[in-house]
């Protein structure tokens, strides 16, 4: 079972707000540079977003709206992906334990997304 700053995590809703919460901890602990400023004000959107679009998934009005918005939280999550990583290679953080530890469940979510959207897919066909 994942974990993330020791809460388990069996809730996806549950997983992506805490996901958002560590981010927003994150961006607020980022040094005063021009690059941390415009890296984080775009890390902030797209974080925050799947827990927002997941929302909506979870009452979409058709299997077709339901992918939609899936889809669009993967989106959402890919451009979190690799702003951390270029966050992460240009050393633009305080703790690099941190950023590694926040790519790492990015990736996680990622792969619950995809999994979700392939299971969602093959359903849709078969119904």
């Amino acid at each position: 079972m994942n974990t993330l700053n020791g809460r388990k995590k069996n809730n996806l809703e549950e997983h992506l707000i805490d996901f958002a919460v560590d981010i927003i901890f994150f961006i607020e602990s980022l040094p005063a540079r021009k690059s941390a400023t415009h890296l984080g004000g775009q890390l902030l959107r797209s974080s925050t977003s799947p827990s927002l679009n997941y929302g909506e998934a979870k009452s979409a009005e058709s299997k077709n709206d339901f992918l939609h918005k899936m889809k669009v939280c993967l989106k959402e999550l890919r451009e979190s992906y690799n702003n951390l990583r270029i966050m992460q290679r240009a050393k633009i953080y305080k703790s690099e334990e941190k950023v590694k530890e926040l790519i790492t469940e990015c990736n996680e979510l990622i792969s619950i997304f995809v999994k979700s959207i392939n299971t969602a897919s093959k359903s849709k066909k078969t119904s």
